[in-house]
């Protein structure tokens, strides 16, 4: 598919991405700077998708909407299809994103003080958000074995003794690209049970995992526990949406929906624009051939990257993630420290990647790559990257 191979000019567009190194990196002048950091992709969405926002555009009057029946059909449909979850149109609420619906989902459930569990590193709503709110964060440390990592569930039980009220969940995990195991995911279930403690899984990524992984939603796992898990998707990440600003919670509790959709009123918010609904809709009911392809293509670019990149630069390794479109780049056996690494890569190669410590303490030595972009642009990065940290010229 030529959307997948197209240089799409992003710059001059409003993009965080392209258009906000400056202030993000805190450089002079990003304007030769690549950009492949925050976690959005390169390619144009499903066509499908862009033909039901003309649409929506082409109607002319653009005023209050609501989400459709027809809109919670095809999300239904989809998690049935693709994940083999069964759930009912009025488990759904939705939001303008998951990271507006993790604020919200703390803001009701947890208050002053509570303590929320996050294991590290992970993606930085998941601390940020709660100390903004004056929460108290418990880390749980992942357990990290030639760069993949696994949940120390010793440590884990320990954690949730500390007034823990919430425990958020990232599966499949942000940045390490874990599609985490169903004993694992067990494990979870049990010991929050355990503790009456609630739980967030965002499942952003549940869609972008590679042939041979399967993803598993918590909420479809959890049977009789399931009324203490509530789920977040959307299909922003899936089709390149962020823009968009749509996602939906998942519960099967009558009365944690009742105190969600208390904390909307609360705050003013409204239902999805015409538009999201729009995308959302076409995106779930006709994006499955697009997302396919995208998987392929990315796995091809994570192939390419992980093979030129260990094969030229010593001291870095690289494990090819479950899913996601992000690489984790483990530079320890560089002896270069975070600052030195940056440096190079913003000033060297004008590259703009993703520091580990953004992830938490438990990242540094670490980088987060996106490789979800066209295949020039990738080797493009590729070369950047091994000019930043050898010797090599461009």
């Amino acid at each position: 598919m030529k959307r997948f191979e197209n240089v799409v000019d992003r710059r001059n567009t409003r993009s965080i991405k392209w258009g906000n190194m400056e202030a993000v990196f805190g450089i002079e002048d990003a304007s030769d700077v690549l950009p492949m950091w925050i976690a959005d992709m390169d390619f144009a969405a499903p066509e499908p998708v862009i033909n039901a926002i003309k649409e929506c555009l082409d109607h002319g009057v653009f005023g209050y909407s609501y989400i459709c029946e027809e809109c919670k059909d095809e999300v239904r449909n989809w998690l049935s299809e693709r994940h083999g979850w069964t759930v009912e149109n009025n488990w759904m609420l939705f939001h303008q994103g998951v990271v507006p619906a993790i604020a919200s989902v703390i803001e009701t459930f947890t208050t002053k003080d509570d303590a929320i569990l996050i294991t590290t590193p992970v993606y930085p709503p998941f601390f940020q958000i709660p100390e903004r709110m004056e929460r108290t964060i418990v880390e749980c440390e992942m357990t990290e074995t030639d760069n993949t990592y696994s949940i120390n569930f010793v440590e884990f039980e320990k954690a949730l003794q500390k007034n823990v009220k919430l425990f958020i969940l990232c599966n499949p995990h942000n940045p390490g690209g874990i599609v985490w195991k169903e004993e694992e995911l067990k494990q979870i279930l049990e010991l929050c049970a355990k503790y009456n403690v609630l739980i967030l899984s965002d499942e952003i990524h549940a869609d972008l995992v590679f042939p041979g992984k399967k993803h598993i939603s918590l909420g479809a796992l959890a049977g009789n526990d399931s009324d203490r898990v509530i789920t977040c998707i959307a299909p922003t990440k899936t089709f390149n949406l962020a823009g968009v600003q749509a996602s939906i919670m998942i519960s099967t509790n009558t009365e944690v929906r009742a105190k969600l959709e208390q904390n909307s009123m609360a705050h003013g918010q409204m239902s999805l624009s015409p538009f999201a609904a729009a995308a959302l809709k076409a995106a779930y009911k006709e994006g499955g051939p697009w997302l396919e392809k995208l998987l392929e293509v990315v796995s091809s670019n994570m192939d390419y990257c992980i093979s030129e990149i260990m094969k030229s630069v010593p001291g870095v390794k690289i494990n090819k993630p479950d899913g996601t479109y992000l690489l984790w780049i483990d530079y320890r056996g560089t002896g270069l420290t975070e600052d030195e690494v940056m440096d190079r890569l913003l000033n060297k190669g004008k590259l703009a990647l993703e520091p580990g410590t953004k992830y938490g303490e438990s990242g540094r030595g670490f980088l987060r790559m996106n490789v979800a972009t066209p295949r020039l642009v990738v080797e493009d990065g590729v070369k950047r990257f091994i000019h930043a940290l050898t010797d090599e010229s461009l």
